[in-house]
C-alpha cells in the first residue's frame, strides 16, 4: 500500500478511475499504484504529480533508488505483484533462485564495470524476498539439467552450492522445480526460456528474454500460444521428487 499516494488522491478528490482517465492508463494500473505500491513509469510519475499537486518523491521517494535496469522495472513490479509465476530456463538458472555468487558471474559477462554488475547483484537479491513474504507467490520453474552441468565461474565450488541452494528452495511451500533431463530428445523449450505470471485480478502477462531487452505481452493470442508451449515442456520435465534428487546428484558432481 502507497499511503503517500493514497492520501494525496484522498486530498485531490481524484479516484483511480478518475486518475487513469486523466494519465491514459488502465483503472486497474492506476488502482495497483496504491493497493500495491508499485511504481508508474517516469512520464506518468510526473503527470501523476502534477494532477495530485505532490512532488514525485513525495509519491514515490524511492523512484530513483531502484537498480533494476529501466527496462527491466515493468517486469520486477508484475514479478512482486504476482500470485503464480511459471518459469521456464533453458541455460540459466531462474533469477529466483540463483545465488550472489552466480549471479554475479552470469551478470558479469555483459556488464561492463563492477559498480554497474554489483547494482544488478542487489536488484537480483532483492527480488528473491517475495518468496520468503508471509503469502508468497506460487513459483513453478522448469529448468533444463544442462543450466545445471554448465560451470559458473572459475571452480565447481559456485556450482555445487548453486546447485544445494536450487534444492533448498525447492523445500520452500511455495517452490516447486522440475528438471527436463539432460537425454531428453528436442523439445519446445530449445526454443527459449519464458516466465508466465498471474496477477491477483486474474491477469495474465509473460515475459521473454532476447539479447537485447525483454518483450513483456499481456496479449490473448501470445499468452495462449505461450500456455500451450509450458504444457508440452512440463510434460518433458521430471516429477518434484525425481527432479530434487537429480538436482542434489548434480551438485554431488561439482567439485
Amino acid at each position: 500500500m502507497n499511503h503517500a499516494v493514497k492520501i494525496a488522491m484522498l486530498d485531490a478528490g481524484e479516484t483511480a478511475e478518475s486518475l487513469a482517465f486523466q494519465v491514459g492508463v488502465d483503472p486497474k494500473t492506476a488502482a495497483r499504484w496504491v493497493s500495491h505500491g508499485r511504481i508508474p513509469r517516469a512520464r506518468h510519475r510526473v503527470r501523476v504529480a502534477s494532477i495530485l499537486g505532490r512532488d514525485v518523491l513525495d509519491l514515490w521517494p524511492d523512484a530513483l533508488k531502484r537498480r533494476e535496469p529501466a527496462w527491466f522495472r515493468r517486469w520486477a513490479d508484475i514479478e512482486r505483484e504476482a500470485v503464480e509465476l511459471r518459469w521456464f530456463e533453458l541455460a540459466w538458472v531462474p533469477g529466483l533462485l540463483q545465488t550472489e555468487a552466480y549471479a554475479r558471474a552470469t551478470l558479469a559477462l555483459a556488464t561492463p564495470t563492477i559498480d554497474e554488475v554489483d547494482e544488478l547483484v542487489t536488484a537480483r537479491m532483492q527480488r528473491q524476498a517475495i518468496l520468503h513474504r508471509t503469502q508468497p507467490p506460487l513459483v513453478v520453474a522448469v529448468i533444463d539439467e544442462a543450466a545445471l552441468r554448465r560451470r559458473a565461474g572459475r571452480d565447481g565450488k559456485l556450482m555445487r552450492e548453486q546447485c544445494e541452494h536450487i534444492a533448498a528452495c525447492a523445500e520452500l511451500p511455495c517452490v516447486q522445480v522440475h528438471v527436463v533431463p539432460l537425454d531428453t530428445p528436442i523439445y519446445l523449450g530449445m526454443g527459449g526460456p519464458f516466465i508466465l505470471a498471474e496477477l491477483p485480478d486474474g491477469a495474465r502477462v509473460a515475459h521473454q528474454d532476447s539479447p537485447a531487452r525483454a518483450h513483456i505481452t499481456d496479449d490473448a493470442a501470445e499468452i495462449a500460444s505461450l500456455e500451450r508451449r509450458w504444457a508440452r515442456i512440463v510434460g518433458e520435465a521430471l516429477p518434484r521428487a525425481q527432479s530434487l534428487d537429480l538436482v542434489r546428484k548434480v551438485a554431488a558432481t561439482w567439485t
